[in-house]
């Protein structure tokens, strides 16, 4: 009986070992077309979530897979800390094994990155000097042009997804000390602007943006992704 269960065990930690030897060598796949797909200067690391790994790959379905891309450039703009979670993943085996993506769907894609205030600032109008973080929003310091005047002021804007990208809108003006006193609506005419980042890897379109002090933390999400459909 001794002997039994210690072959058991014995038995258990093998299975366990090639498990997770399976579940490294698949993730370091992913990750190695991944960087191939996308043209990226490092791997990305991936997670395959979920214990057996072996049972979900035999079964061609994960529950979740996280991606950390690390830095992203795309659509004329770099965005760091790029995040991706695929959830409810249909990936049958024999496909994988083939290298034919037909089949291959995800439920839902979510991206999360950070776009830093330097990137906002390279689509901003003229007369931007600086852009930075506030516990009011986002803050905008420079001189504007005013019915032919130049007005320096700080402007604290609201940012918010729209199909064009990250669309930036002035909702209070504060005059420098002494300075005369800068109209909003004036302002709301030179200083909304976009910034074109319409969608992050995957197809996923825009969806949240929270200003923080390292930068402008965006969420994008994607419906139905079809792997054979991706540019």
């Amino acid at each position: 009986m001794r002997a039994l269960l210690i072959l058991i065990v014995v038995l258990a930690i093998a299975l366990i070992v090639g498990d997770r030897v399976a579940v490294v060598m698949a993730q370091n796949e992913i990750g190695r077309k991944i960087a191939a797909e996308y043209q990226l200067a490092h791997r990305p690391s991936v997670d395959i979530n979920g214990f057996p790994f072996l049972t979900q790959a035999v079964d061609g379905k994960y529950h979740d897979i996280d991606i950390q891309v690390g830095d992203w450039s795309g659509q004329n703009i770099t965005v760091h800390n790029l995040d991706v979670t695929l959830t409810d993943v249909s990936a049958p085996l024999t496909d994988l094994l083939n290298n034919r993506t037909s089949n291959l769907v995800a439920t839902t894609a979510a991206a999360r990155a950070v776009v830093p205030y330097d990137t906002v600032q390279g689509f901003a109008p003229s007369g931007v000097e600086s852009i930075s973080y506030s516990p009011d929003g986002m803050r905008v310091t420079g001189t504007f042009t005013v019915e032919g005047i130049p007005m320096p002021a700080t402007v604290v804007v609201t940012v918010a997804p729209t199909e064009e990208g990250i669309e930036v809108t002035p909702v209070s003006v504060q005059s420098t000390v002494g300075g005369p006193t800068i109209p909003l609506s004036m302002l709301r005419r030179t200083l909304t602007f976009i910034v074109p980042l319409q969608r992050l890897p995957l197809g996923a379109q825009l969806t949240a943006i929270q200003p923080s002090p390292d930068g402008l933390h965006v969420t994008a999400v994607a419906h139905d992704v079809h792997f054979s459909n991706l540019p």
